[in-house]
């Protein structure tokens, strides 16, 4: 059974040796470009940029999901993980965001409501598909969270707190989009429609500022192990920033929940 390849902190960001990981980097990539795409499109169609016909979305989830499967990629090559469960777990999780993202792009084109939309036939599978695609982001995500948290990694101390600070609140904020989805159904199936569109992301940023310190964090970590910082010294600056990050996403939490 093969294991991941060296974690040190000091490896290249960009290095890439498994064909999983290529294939993972170029989604990536392709999914960065679609956000970009559509930022164009809202340039050239007047649309307002908030709301649930505009064109922020399929940018947003565009630039999110490309990122965020970038990140994921990256930082799972410190895990310790048979290479066929990396396989799935990687493959399953960008096939995923490729259908989060197809899904509210289509519907972004279409001139439609992707969230709680279940008017026609085809909006129905549209929204049934995106909450099966929540679930599964859920499932790989959180199977690679308990990964981390099992001591299987191969890293500095620094990096080992980084990625786990950052798997922590990267699960928070899967939990905030959970709570969302709930909400915005519930109202939905209530007869309350409006509501759901002008409430039902509420959490928005406190999901936003959780979901992206899985590479914030570890990338401070791996910036400090390119320093001449000893490690006892990365390992009390990347507590730090946790604490702080920590603190950020508590403050979004309580603005969301005082506004809301």
């Amino acid at each position: 059974m093969s294991l991941a390849r060296s974690g040190s902190p000091a490896m290249n960001l960009l290095s890439v040796q498994r064909p999983v990981e290529r294939a993972c980097y170029a989604v990536g990539v392709v999914l960065i470009a679609s956000g970009l795409l559509h930022l164009g499109m809202f340039a050239l169609d007047p649309r307002p940029w908030l709301g649930p016909l505009s064109w922020r979305k399929p940018v947003t989830f565009g630039l999110s999901f490309g990122l965020t499967l970038i990140t994921i990629t990256w930082i799972a090559s410190y895990l310790r993980l048979p290479d066929q469960a990396r396989n799935w777990l990687l493959g399953l999780f960008a096939a995923d965001c490729v259908l989060e993202v197809s899904g509210i792009t289509l519907q972004a084109w279409r001139h439609v409501p992707s969230h709680f939309n279940t008017s026609t036939p085809t909006n129905s599978v549209v929204a049934f598909s995106l909450a099966a695609g929540g679930a599964l982001l859920i499932l790989t995500l959180g199977l690679l969270a308990v990964t981390a948290f099992r001591r299987r990694i191969d890293a500095a101390r620094s990096m080992e707190l980084a990625l786990r600070a950052g798997f922590a609140l990267l699960i928070a904020g899967l939990g905030s989009g959970v709570a969302m989805i709930v909400r915005g159904t519930t109202l939905t199936r209530s007869g309350h429609i409006t509501a759901a569109y002008d409430t039902g992301g509420y959490l928005k940023l406190f999901h936003a500022v959780t979901l992206h310190a899985v590479l914030v964090l570890p990338l401070l970590a791996w910036w400090l192990s390119r320093t001449d910082t000893t490690e006892s010294r990365r390992t009390t600056i990347v507590a730090v920033a946790t604490t702080g990050y920590a603190l950020a996403a508590a403050a979004a939490l309580a603005v969301a929940l005082i506004t809301s």
